[in-house]
């Protein structure tokens, strides 16, 4: 069944990416709901003194617009990026960013051991990894392994098959390393600390209708949607779909 929506466009495809990019620019209540979150990577970016700034999987976004001092990047060579790479290599020098920021991208990177190997290399000491990232919670579970087309395996491994950047993820990696692997991270980073993985934002993306469906409130409705939430925040190890990870260089 195809919707205004429908990107006829294969997943991998970079202008799928950019399709994407213009759906959340049009949906207001999507729109509304990364710029709250954008302005967490900016809050907490903004209170590390020294170092660059830098967003890793750029290209389906918009932090460029609110955020000018950061640099873009994607590992698909896109027009609205500053630079192309893999996370798995990042082309910084050592202890030279202040803050990685990353949407939903964690789960799609095939190594992440290599990536937070980088990240503790090229950021200053106080510097930090913000990401927001699917969460391992009772209705995620639910949600993510029954309506959502990316696999969610809290089970899994510490891996995924390379070589398709957006089709090959587990949403379930976040958990993985920060949380289930505890004891790992901690052996094999150990100048990384996890500060905090908050669950959250148990609707609004649901009802945003994300960059597939169309919303299922008007955008009006957006504060009393985010003022439920947080009546609900002290469920939101049961209930959140989404997790804020904030690891700090120590």
């Amino acid at each position: 069944m195809f919707n205004k929506y429908t990107i006829p466009f294969d997943l991998d495809d970079p202008q799928t990416t950019l399709a994407h990019r213009d759906i959340i620019l049009q949906k207001p209540f999507l729109k509304r709901l990364y710029s709250d979150w954008y302005t967490i990577f900016i809050q907490k970016s903004k209170e590390i003194k020294g170092g660059k700034y830098l967003e890793i999987g750029s290209g389906g976004g918009f932090l460029k617009e609110v955020f000018p001092e950061v640099i873009t990047s994607d590992i698909l060579n896109l027009p609205n990026v500053d630079l192309v790479f893999s996370a798995e290599a990042l082309p910084f020098m050592d202890q030279e960013l202040a803050s990685i920021l990353m949407l939903n991208v964690f789960h799609h990177i095939p190594k992440p051991h290599l990536f937070l190997k980088e990240a503790q290399r090229t950021l200053i000491k106080g510097g930090k990894i913000i990401m927001i990232e699917p969460a391992n919670s009772l209705l995620g579970r639910f949600i993510y392994k029954r309506f959502h087309h990316e696999p969610f395996d809290e089970k899994g491994g510490r891996e995924i098959e390379p070589g398709n950047p957006l089709s090959n993820s587990n949403q379930a990696l976040p958990y993985i390393y920060f949380e289930r692997d505890l004891e790992v991270f901690a052996k094999e980073y150990p100048q990384l600390r996890i500060n905090s993985v908050k669950y959250h934002s148990p609707f609004s993306y649901v009802i945003s209708g994300g960059v597939s469906r169309s919303a299922m409130l008007p955008y009006f409705m957006y504060s009393v949607v985010k003022f439920k939430e947080w009546l609900l925040s002290p469920f939101s190890k049961e209930l959140g779909l989404f997790c804020t990870v904030e690891i700090e260089k120590i």
